[in-house]
């Protein structure tokens, strides 16, 4: 751009922003001097033909009126042109950042498309434009840019670093020219933005510059008081701590002259925001800051003797002055992870004030002045690898000094957040997931219930269906029915590990609900007809049927698959051959009474006393039915079995009934008659939950149990509850009814009764 413009060239534009009403008379009176400014700014990369028709086609959007005002009531023209005046001379001047700036309003007024600029101007510029585009689209959708999402979302549209480059300069130029703005609330969210997003990012460029300045500014305008206080005890100091940094600095520059350096030596002051942190994180005053002020010793010297030279003005300077050994850091010896290389020592200088003193070469000082370093990380900002390595890539592109780092830089593509989306809610909530995550995912990112009722949603206001895979931007409305439930092949659609098991966890539950259902109707048929039911006769049933669990079996049940008269059918014929499977047999030549020797203690002689049979018959052969294991204390009556052999029964126990029914002729009255010595077998039938060391916790209290022992278990487990039996021996039914008290308070014990 050429400042020689002559008086109607200038006049032009002018006339035609007047005429539109775009300026006030104060701005009006500004625009010359601010037209100028940038082309004085921009001379060195000035094109006498793109001037004149960035000129023209600026002029012509004026006349039309497309340089709105801002919200904050700013000249959208007058931004535009400060903008591109501070990316020049706090940055880099670029012809073509700049013309991208000053088109970008255009292009968003819809008064020049993307296909013009790129017709006109080039790809390369339109590709700035449309970046631009894509990242002030995020601020009309209402979202909270404090969030560590839309950050990530910035980046990933931006998808070019100068467009990030454009956007700090902008804040910066922003921030200056709402202070004091009547809108205090608005101007109080900008500054919170403004260092929570563009200050960390500036940092993370290199741009310390315009970090600190919005640091400093985002203080003023959040805590005016702090921010006046400390301005002011830092200029009443002014004077004091120039000649005391002279004091400091006069002896040393003339011991390192001694020595043959060439050096310069800088001091410094440390920005407000810094020394407000300071004063917060060592709860003290401003008289107490260590490093309020620092020096800097940059060293000209070869790559060579770079170290040698560092630690040679690193003595010079601890001989002159006490060092505080644990505020020494050796970047040198050691660099940094980020390459950022210095020596740093506090040492007390006259008057015993601490000064920090930093020993670097020039090119150490212009990797950590420029960014080179990217070593905001050192600053305590949030890292993340990710980041880190992408500022590495931009760390070797700014390194290349050929060309101007801003032009390098035209083809990085910003790509460090591909492995995301981003994608807003209709009230502009913003949230992250994987890549090719789908409609389906958010729906469950969202809560488990909607994910759970998805039905499809709008993305952008158009009809999508659950597969449909999300794209950073997006905004996503989710339709829910209240009929919907999760499908096996959702499975298949989610990507995110979180949908997944949450669906599994919806469907199992869903199936745990019906097999509940399931039980409880086979259960009441089974009741109405005045039949037990059985958990162990039911598992192998389970498995009879070919099933692979409970749950499936009784889910085939309640969803009507199964019939569950069938099924009870099936379960009385397999009760009864079950119990038949236990029945002794025996050929007809040993229908005799035995003695009373039995297996397992299954047989009692006379002489034991235990039982009267019948008319206080004594010396008769009987045997404990193995179907009910009745013990002492129980009511009992003897049955002569086709074997010959009396079996003595519980009243109450399952074939008791039948018994008696169809053979009263063979029931023999029976009582006890004196308690027994030795122990009897009883089975007890256990259900729980499948936990670690139930099964050891009941079992140790069947061994504390005086006069009890264990004489076998056996346990099934399914779906996360065991069912098991224990045959224990015992004295009478009194202990064993103690001993069932017991193991029903064990954790985990849903129930435990005396098998029948």
């Amino acid at each position: 751009m050429d400042d020689k413009t002559n008086t109607k060239e200038m006049a032009d534009p002018i006339d035609s922003i007047c005429e539109a009403n775009l300026l006030n008379k104060a701005e009006l009176a500004s625009l010359p001097s601010l037209y100028r400014s940038l082309c004085r700014s921009a001379r060195e990369i000035s094109d006498p033909d793109a001037d004149r028709r960035l000129r023209e086609v600026i002029t012509r959007g004026a006349r039309q009126g497309v340089y709105p005002r801002d919200r904050f009531g700013l000249s959208s023209l007058i931004r535009a042109l400060q903008n591109a005046d501070a990316f020049c001379r706090r940055v880099s001047p670029n012809r073509n950042v700049i013309i991208a700036m000053l088109l970008y309003r255009l292009c968003d007024d819809n008064f020049m498309t993307l296909q013009q600029i790129e017709e006109q101007w080039g790809a390369d510029i339109a590709k700035m434009v449309k970046g631009l585009l894509k990242v002030s689209s995020l601020y009309a959708r209402g979202t909270t840019p404090e969030s560590e999402n839309f950050r990530r979302l910035l980046m990933a549209f931006a998808d070019d670093i100068r467009v990030i480059i454009i956007m700090i300069v902008d804040r910066l130029v922003l921030m200056k020219l709402i202070n004091h703005h009547p809108a205090e609330r608005l101007v109080r969210d900008i500054a919170v933005e403004s260092n929570y997003l563009y200050a960390s990012l500036a940092h993370r460029l290199g741009l310390y510059a315009i970090k600190s300045e919005l640091e400093d500014m985002s203080l003023k305008y959040t805590d005016r008081a702090t921010y006046t206080d400390i301005a002011r005890q830092l200029n009443e100091r002014k004077n004091s701590r120039d000649a005391y940094i002279a004091t400091f600095i006069a002896p040393l520059r003339e011991k390192l002259q001694a020595l043959g350096l060439n050096f310069e030596i800088k001091g410094r002051t440390k920005s407000i925001f810094s020394i407000w942190n300071k004063i917060k994180k060592q709860k003290n005053d401003i008289d107490h800051i260590y490093d309020l002020f620092a020096i800097r010793i940059i060293i000209d010297t070869p790559p060579e003797k770079e170290k040698s030279d560092c630690w040679l003005a690193y003595s010079v300077v601890t001989d002159m002055y006490q060092p505080n050994p644990s505020r020494m850091k050796d970047w040198i010896s050691v660099p940094k992870s980020n390459g950022y290389e210095s020596l740093h020592i506090t040492v007390a200088g006259p008057d015993s004030k601490w000064v920090e003193v930093q020993i670097r070469t020039r090119r150490m000082d212009l990797v950590a002045e420029k960014g080179l370093a990217a070593h905001w990380r050192y600053k305590g900002i949030k890292s993340e690898e990710v980041l880190d390595t992408w500022m590495n890539k931009i760390r070797d592109i700014l390194e290349d000094t050929e060309s101007g780092p801003i032009e390098l830089m035209r083809n990085f593509k910003m790509d460090i957040y591909d492995k995301e989306v981003f994608v807003f809610t209709p009230r502009g909530d913003l949230f992250r997931l994987p890549a090719g995550a789908t409609l389906l995912d958010f729906a469950f990112h969202i809560h488990t219930n909607v994910g759970s009722q998805c039905t499809g949603g709008l993305v952008n206001g158009k009809n999508e269906k659950l597969t449909y895979r999300l794209r950073s931007g997006d905004t996503v409305e989710i339709q829910t029915s209240a009929n919907q439930t999760p499908k096996p092949d959702w499975i298949n659609i989610v990507v995110t590990s979180k949908a997944r098991t949450k669906i599994r966890q919806t469907i199992k539950e869903r199936q745990n609900k019906s097999a509940e259902l399931g039980r409880e109707m086979l259960m009441r048929r089974l009741k109405n007809r005045k039949i037990d039911f059985e958990e162990a006769t039911v598992s192998r049933l389970v498995k009879k049927m070919g099933y692979r669990n409970m749950s499936d079996f009784f889910n085939e049940i309640a969803e009507g698959r199964l019939d569950v008269n069938d099924v009870m059918e099936r379960y009385t014929t397999f009760e009864s051959h079950s119990h038949e499977s236990h029945a002794e047999r025996v050929s007809a030549e040993e229908f005799n009474l035995h003695t009373a020797q039995g297996e397992d203690g299954d047989t009692t002689s006379s002489n034991d006393d235990v039982l009267v049979i019948g008319n206080d018959l004594k010396g008769i052969n009987y045997k404990f039915a193995k179907c009910c294991n009745p013990i002492y204390g129980d009511d009992v009556f003897g049955f002569i079995s086709a074997e010959g052999v009396i079996k003595i029964h519980r009243t109450d126990c399952p074939n008791a009934n039948h018994i008696r029914a169809r053979y009263p002729y063979r029931e023999i009255t029976t009582r006890w008659s004196g308690k027994i010595g030795s122990q009897m077998g009883a089975t007890l039938r256990v259900v729980g939950h499948d936990d670690i060391g139930i099964v050891t916790n009941i079992t140790s209290i069947i061994n504390k149990e005086k006069n009890v022992s264990l004489r076998a278990i056996s346990i099934d487990s399914n779906d996360g509850l065991f069912q098991g039996h224990l045959t224990v021996g015992v004295q009478d039914n009194q202990a064993l009814d103690a001993l069932i008290r017991k193991i029903k308070t064990v954790k985990g014990v849903k129930d435990i009764t005396r098998a029948r």
